[in-house]
Parts: structure tokens; C-alpha cells; sequence
């Protein structure tokens, strides 16, 4: 999809990120929806782990209601009404959600225990400690997100500039449609190299569970969020979060504009390496998807399959005529 590009100037600047008007209880839901959800759920996980109650137990049933009022809004306040519907993609997606979410809760603890006996053994041998404990949570958060995202930033944008990683990385941008179970449309390794294995460097350093739970609770409130399909007008907090208007140029059918904006959470690495990408003139289009594979497979087992048999999937996806130049070509195919 993407092309391989050199590293772009920064090229964009703050404001809506739209122009389409905001009547009604879409304007207060625009502004401040994002916000309020962030600072319920994080403040509700905080106010627990400080009380004692363990950080899963505290982060989990946060993280589902953010999903149903993410899922109930959608229908009450739709961006686009078109997105309310399945596109083919609703099975795949469901599917998708449930196997990442197996796969993680067995991989992301082994490799987390892992990284954090190495952590252990280096602060040994440097004798001192490597991250600060002594930080209150909420700023230990915010550390592990800044931390967290850089190698997100980094494997992300490889992904869309390798062709061998963009394979794994279709899945997520195929979508015809944006919607709140869109953060879960990832090919499980594509999930795996951009969600766990960006945690290995807060564990390296010592941080513990709390922030862990933290971590994935942000990520999974703010991955929702940024893929649903409301109205979102964020201004200045454009310029920390890598949030819905943001993201929706990154979905773009058009290469200039989807290859920009690869931040998970913040947007702090695209605004230092000069991807941060929010026209102030047009609200981001509609239309979404893989404009070189127009007919990419909706289907779960192909999507997993997909990456294995990439020739043959851009063959069938783009017709033999231009898949012979294309199939080894990945991003900029």
C-alpha cells in the first residue's frame, strides 16, 4: 500500500483537523468525549491499585466499559453513517479481537517475565535502580507511554516501508470502514511486534505491574477511541494524543497521506521525526482502505493467511496485469 519513502520534513499543522460543522451533542461529544473516557477509566484504575485491588482486576472491567459506551455512542452519534454497518469485516474483526486476545494473555506475560529478569540482573550490576518507583503511578504512566512509543513509532513505521512487514500489517489497514473494534484488526504477529514487544524496554527498566495494567489500559481505551466512529474534535491535544482525527488520515487511501501518523498512543515521536500529519482544510475521507489491493480478503482465515501467500493474494486482489510488479513490491504496491 504504503511507499517507501525517505524520512518526510514535518509537514503539517494544529487546528480541527475538519470542517464539517458540529451541531447539537455531537459538539461537547467531540470535545470532550475522549478526555472524560481517559480520565474515568485511568482515574477509576488508579483510585483501586492505590486501594489494594489487584491491577488486572482493577484496569479489566474499565477497559469493558469503555468498549460498550465506545459501541453505544457509535450508534447514538456516527461520524459517518455508512461506517455503522458491516463491510464483510465484522466476523473477521470479532475473530481477530479473540484470537490477539488469547495469543496476548500467553506471550506478552512470558516476554514481559523475561525482559524483567534481565532488568533485574543489568540494575544489579549497575547497582542502582533503573526506573523510578518512587514516582507517583500517573507519572510512571506517562513515562512507560513515552518510552513505550518510540518503539511502537519505530516498528510501526518500518512495517509501512518494509514490504515483508507490510504483509503482516495489511490486515489492519484493509478495513473498508472505521469503527471502535477496528483496534483489534490486527494480524497477530503484526499485534505482537507493535503492541508487546513495545513494553520490553519499560520492563527492562524495572517498572512493575501497576504500570503494566496501566499501560494496557490506556492502550486499549485510546486504541478503541481512535478508530471509533464519532465526532472528535480535540485542538491542542492533537499534539500529545495520537488520536481519531489523526488516525483517519492514516487509514487514507492515499499514500501521501496514510503514511504519516504511526503513533499507537502519543503523537510526540511523528511530531519529532516530522510525520504528524492534520490538514486544517478537509476532513479525512471516507472511503478507507488498500487502494492497491482493492479487493484484499475479508475473511479471518484468509486475513491470517494472508502474509504466507502474498503473491497470489495480490494477483487475486489486483488482477495478473499488475500483480507481477507489485507482489514483491509491499508498501509501495
Amino acid at each position: 500500500m504504503q511507499d517507501s519513502k525517505q524520512w518526510p520534513i514535518a509537514r503539517a499543522d494544529a487546528g480541527t483537523g475538519g470542517t464539517r460543522p458540529l451541531t447539537g451533542l455531537s459538539r461537547p461529544v467531540a470535545a470532550a468525549g475522549f478526555p472524560v473516557l481517559v480520565t474515568a477509566t485511568v482515574g477509576g484504575a488508579l483510585v483501586a491499585i492505590t486501594r489494594g485491588v489487584d491491577p488486572n482486576l482493577a484496569t479489566a472491567p474499565m477497559i469493558f466499559g469503555a468498549y460498550v459506551v465506545l459501541a453505544v455512542s457509535e450508534r447514538l452519534l456516527p461520524w459517518h453513517r455508512t461506517w455503522l454497518h458491516s463491510q464483510g469485516d465484522l466476523r473477521t474483526d470479532i475473530g481477530l479481537a479473540l484470537t490477539n486476545g488469547a495469543l496476548g494473555g500467553v506471550l506478552t506475560p512470558a516476554l514481559l517475565v523475561a525482559s524483567a529478569t534481565l532488568g533485574v540482573a543489568l540494575s544489579d550490576r549497575l547497582g542502582v535502580g533503573l526506573w523510578p518507583v518512587e514516582w507517583p503511578l500517573l507519572a510512571q504512566l506517562a513515562l512507560a507511554l513515552v518510552v513505550a512509543e518510540l518503539v511502537e513509532y519505530s516498528v510501526h513505521r518500518m512495517m509501512h516501508e518494509i514490504p515483508w512487514l507490510w504483509r503482516f500489517h495489511a490486515t489492519h489497514h484493509s478495513s473498508p470502514r472505521l469503527y471502535w473494534l477496528n483496534a483489534a484488526r490486527f494480524h497477530p504477529i503484526d499485534l505482537f511486534l507493535v503492541g508487546t514487544v513495545k513494553l520490553v524496554p519499560v520492563a527492562l527498566l524495572g517498572a512493575g505491574l501497576p504500570v503494566f495494567a496501566l499501560v494496557n489500559l490506556f492502550s486499549a481505551v485510546h486504541g478503541a477511541y481512535q478508530h471509533a466512529n464519532l465526532p472528535v474534535r480535540l485542538g491542542p491535544l492533537n499534539w500529545i494524543f495520537s488520536m481519531t482525527e489523526l488516525h483517519r488520515w492514516h487509514h487514507s487511501k492515499d499514500v501521501e497521506e496514510a503514511n504519516n501518523n504511526y503513533g499507537g498512543n502519543l503523537i510526540v515521536w511523528d511530531v519529532i521525526f516530522g510525520t504528524r500529519y492534520l490538514p486544517t482544510d478537509r476532513d479525512p475521507p471516507e472511503q478507507i482502505g488498500i487502494d492497491a489491493l482493492p479487493r484484499f480478503p475479508m475473511g479471518f482465515w484468509a486475513n491470517l493467511a494472508a502474509p504466507f501467500r502474498w503473491r497470489r493474494l495480490v494477483e487475486t486482489a489486483q488482477g495478473p496485469a499488475s500483480a507481477a510488479s507489485s507482489a514483491a513490491a509491499g508498501p509501495s504496491a
